[in-house]
């Protein structure tokens, strides 16, 4: 299983870092758009579909995909997509994690399937915006991520359960502590302060999120990073409970010793777009 984990690892980065850092930022829109329909194919058969409609799943959410391509979306102001995007994340994220696994399959399979497709074209015009905005911004989101996963894993293995009584959400994600939690903002806190410090010491040419945030104020840069870090949080239970009423494990096994697609990027859902939505919020 590692072996299969690293190898698939290696792949991926083989794949994924010349795109991003590439001087144009076609080739990362390109790969991203490619793992963006595997994800929709896997969403389809999360929530009962066959192969052939999943495949037509997946289509349907790469046609739109390239339609807001063709458009010109990429390079246009979306203020009010990334508000009601983001807004719909908060609110309907509470109602999901609320209603837990037994709620998931009582609303209407076309709702899911539409909600599901939406979600992951929200999340490929984000990171395909932040691109196009600059390589510094985009990866000062996707590291918030990382580090508050890997800050999150750290805590919660030395002191989960410790302080509290209960677990995160026992009956979605067994292994998530609150002290896990706290340890993941912690981490994207000190993240965002370094970053931001790096930025001004090197004059960036691409300002971070971090940065945009801190400009109208460190206590906007301090409750941003808290939020982006719980959201994350959010998009990895909201996909742990759909598994659990799927009752699979992992999304595919598309990435062999990793699981699926949508295993990997599902706190990027809700993060990617919240970015956005916070970056806009800074420039306005």
């Amino acid at each position: 299983m590692l072996k299969q984990r690293i190898i698939t690892a290696i792949v991926l980065l083989a794949i994924l870092l010349p795109a991003l850092f590439w001087p144009s930022p076609i080739p990362l829109a390109a790969v991203t758009l490619a793992l963006i329909a595997a994800g929709a194919w896997e969403w389809g058969r999360l929530n009962g579909l066959g192969q052939g409609g999943s495949v037509s799943l997946a289509i349907a959410c790469l046609a739109l995909c390239a339609a807001s391509w063709y458009a010109g979306l990429l390079a246009r102001p979306l203020s009010m997509l990334w508000a009601i995007g983001g807004g719909l994340w908060v609110l309907a994220g509470a109602w999901l994690l609320r209603s837990g696994v037994a709620g998931w399959p009582k609303i209407a399979k076309p709702v899911r399937l539409a909600g599901g497709v939406l979600v992951l074209w929200l999340a490929w015009l984000a990171v395909a915006q932040a691109r196009v905005i600059g390589i510094n911004f985009l990866l000062s989101v996707l590291v918030l991520v990382w580090v508050a996963d890997i800050a999150a894993y750290a805590a919660g293995r030395s002191f989960g359960l410790k302080f509290t009584k209960n677990k995160l959400a026992p009956a979605i994600s067994p292994g998530k502590s609150w002290e896990g939690v706290w340890g993941g903002m912690a981490g994207v806190l000190v993240l965002a302060v370094a970053w931001t410090l790096a930025d001004g010491r090197w004059q960036a040419q691409v300002p971070s999120l971090y940065t945009r945030m801190a400009a109208r104020g460190w206590w906007l840069l301090l409750i941003a990073a808290v939020f982006l870090a719980a959201m994350s949080v959010v998009g990895d239970l909201a996909e742990s409970l759909i598994k659990r009423s799927a009752g699979v494990k992992d999304s595919s096994n598309l990435l062999p010793g990793h699981g699926g697609v949508l295993d990997r990027v599902d706190a990027l859902l809700p993060t990617l777009p919240l970015a956005m939505m916070l970056a806009t919020l800074a420039a306005s």
